[in-house]
């Protein structure tokens, strides 16, 4: 009787060829577009500025970020040796956006890999599994679809302090759904290509189908989603802070430095500019970073 496993082992060799050879090809793309670099730049810039400045400043230089000095308030940028300014309570603007972009930029990342990974999670059991599992995950994709998520976490702040480890649970548990029915239209389509097919039919488990086989097809699409909602969740973070259900003062972050600074747009313009402009980069850099993913994880563009 013939063996299979060489014929097996064949193929997954050439499978793994053809994986780095795709990968490669995508990073090269990647690298040419001079937009997509730069948005990556940029964020990780931010993203090490904003980690590693506050320890520096907190040991090296004793700045505390609370730090008060009433006679200096409304400093404007330049004056005194303050960078970007003062607020009301003569606190350092630079100091203060700096250590705000690192709660910002803590929610993003930290909400949309928990999202990303209940998402997908529930979209390769839904799709892969159909029937009553599909049911039930499509029920509570449908029922949490029904309710704008800006009404429930207003619900959800109002009953729980919103911190930010509160935040980013709220927003993964919410903003999932999106994730989920994205990853189930292509496991639905996946599992029935002739390599799935062949794998089950030569004994692979469940498990090993779906993260050797599915899961690794689904992956670029998950890349492409999850710089989408990193963006999106600064906006959601912003737009909390903007209706006073967000991470609280003392506690700075650029959504409720710019809410702040409302009350204060004759005598402290310069606190509204910079934190406005910070989340606008960063959304922006977010989404070109994710504009260029797709373009490069692209297997249309692959095949040519």
């Amino acid at each position: 009787m013939t063996s299979h496993a060489p014929i097996a082992q064949i193929d997954t060799a050439r499978a793994k060829r053809q994986s780095r050879s795709f990968w490669r090809d995508a990073g090269g793309f990647i690298l040419r577009d001079r937009l997509t670099v730069f948005a990556i730049a940029v964020l990780l810039l931010a993203t090490l500025v904003c980690s590693l400045a506050p320890i520096v400043l907190e040991r090296v230089f004793n700045l505390e970020v609370n730090d008060t000095n009433i006679p200096d308030r409304f400093k404007l940028p330049g004056e005194d040796g303050y960078v970007l300014g003062t607020d009301q309570l003569g606190r350092d603007q630079l100091l203060r956006l700096i250590y705000g972009g690192r709660v910002s930029l803590t929610i993003a990342y930290l909400a949309s890999v928990m999202t990303v990974t209940i998402g997908v999670s529930l979209g390769l059991l839904a799709g892969y599994y159909g029937r009553t599992v599909d049911d039930l995950i499509s029920w509570g994709i449908n029922t949490l679809s029904a309710i704008p998520p800006l009404f429930l976490l207003l619900i959800a702040a109002a009953v729980w302090e919103p911190s930010t480890e509160a935040l980013v649970l709220m927003l993964a548990a919410l903003g999932w759904v999106g994730t989920s029915r994205l990853v189930r239209g292509e496991v639905l389509s996946l599992k029935e290509r002739d390599y799935v097919v062949a794998a089950r039919a030569l004994g692979a488990s469940d498990l090993r189908i779906l993260a050797s086989h599915i899961l690794p097809n689904v992956f670029p699409i998950v890349m492409v989603t999850m710089t989408i909602i990193a963006g999106n969740l600064i906006l959601t973070e912003s737009g909390l802070s903007y209706l006073g259900m967000g991470i609280q003062p003392p506690t700075p972050t650029w959504g409720n430095m710019l809410t702040d600074s409302r009350s204060f747009l004759v005598t402290g313009v310069h606190l509204i500019v910079m934190p406005g402009i910070l989340i606008m980069i960063t959304v922006l850099c977010f989404y070109l970073v994710g504009d260029g993913l797709r373009d490069a994880l692209d297997p249309r563009r692959y095949q040519q």
